[in-house]
């Protein structure tokens, strides 16, 4: 997605690359003080990819445990955009799937739809269409009528079952990417399943009641009305009687605290060609070489309207953006279709 880059928008790229120096130079001297194990973490990538898993859920476990009406309500306004362009290069353009114009139809059409109010289905649709449109060499047809089997399946049981499917798919989703980065690369260790057993034993922790402590009436403190505790109830476990309901919500505020990290950091770290960290601006320079300046603008501009909503109207501000986020989850869905008709263990077999 490289492009000819015009001078009006290279100059916010290089104020980006200036404010970069001193943190690359911070982390520098960051490294030099933890030598010699961060020397271990910079050259090993599944131990250093391990490490920052387990710390990643162990920071979303403290904050859900915490503060979890505020991770809950500031997540989304922080994270979602970011996690939202990672989405896009790590499913789209690293693969090379952007190059493929029936997946702009078969895959395009129906997230749009979703983004603009359209049922699940529609998503799950998209994953059929686009694992029968995958170019692929022979070899594929039964993976290919396995996608395409079990995305129809999906299909006409979200139908059958009606808007209680999106609250399961909402749950569900956040699973989703955790087990899409674990398939994502094949790996030389079993330092991942660190990681993935951090994340069940967590998840079942607070499932068996480990967060039940947490709810008081001082969690809403300074909330705006409609990110109350009983706002989440209604909405992320509705019927949901006695402390499950609320064991619902705060495993919700785990699992996509998770999701955001996979994104985030996880996936980066596994998909990059290199095994060693870049430095920021070598990060952002890969960023803006993937997707280009236009791309990079569109989101920054998405970023900052919603932080500048969220200002203004906190809760709306939230519901406005899953709102038109909600396509992202079955855009990761299209992904792992792709992935398994492709037979590839990692969006790097297309490089860009």
């Amino acid at each position: 997605m490289t492009q000819a880059v015009p001078a009006a928008l290279r100059a916010p790229g290089d104020a980006i690359e200036r404010v970069l120096v001193p943190l690359d130079r911070a982390r520098v001297r960051v490294l030099r003080a933890m030598m010699p194990i961060s020397s271990r973490l910079v050259g090993e990538r599944e131990l250093r990819v391990a490490a920052v898993g387990v710390s990643a859920v162990l920071l979303a476990l403290s904050l859900s445990l915490i503060a979890p009406l505020w991770l809950l309500a500031l997540g989304p306004i922080v994270l979602g955009v970011p996690h939202l362009l990672a989405d896009l290069r790590y499913c789209v353009v690293r693969p090379g799937w952007h190059r493929e114009r029936a997946l702009w139809v078969t895959a395009g059409l129906p997230l749009l739809a979703m983004a603009c109010g359209a049922p699940l289905e529609y998503g799950l649709l998209g994953v059929a269409a686009s694992a029968i449109w995958c170019p692929v060499d022979r070899g594929a047809g039964l993976r290919r009528a396995a996608v395409v089997g079990g995305a129809l399946a999906l299909a006409a049981g979200v139908r059958a079952i009606g808007s209680t499917a999106d609250l399961i798919f909402a749950h569900a989703h956040n699973f989703v990417a955790v087990a899409l980065w674990a398939a994502w690369r094949a790996r030389t260790t079993g330092r991942h399943v660190w990681v993935l057993a951090a994340f069940v034993l967590a998840s079942v922790g607070l499932s068996l009641g480990l967060g039940d402590f947490a709810w008081s009436s001082a969690l809403a403190a300074g909330l705006p009305e409609g990110l109350d505790a009983r706002t989440h109830l209604a909405t992320l476990a509705p019927g949901v009687d006695g402390p499950w309901g609320l064991r619902l919500v705060l495993l919700y505020c785990f699992a996509q605290s998770v999701h955001y990290g996979v994104w985030l950091r996880l996936i980066p770290e596994d998909d990059r060609g290199q095994p060693t960290p870049r430095t920021f601006r070598a990060s952002y320079r890969a960023l803006s070489a993937e997707l280009g300046p236009w791309v990079l603008g569109l989101f920054t501009l998405g970023a900052a309207a919603v932080a500048l909503w969220a200002c203004l109207d906190l809760a709306e501000a939230r519901a406005g953006y899953l709102r038109v986020a909600r396509c992202h989850g079955s855009l990761e869905l299209i992904a792992a279709g792709l992935l398994i008709v492709s037979g590839r263990r990692s969006a790097r077999a297309r490089p860009t």
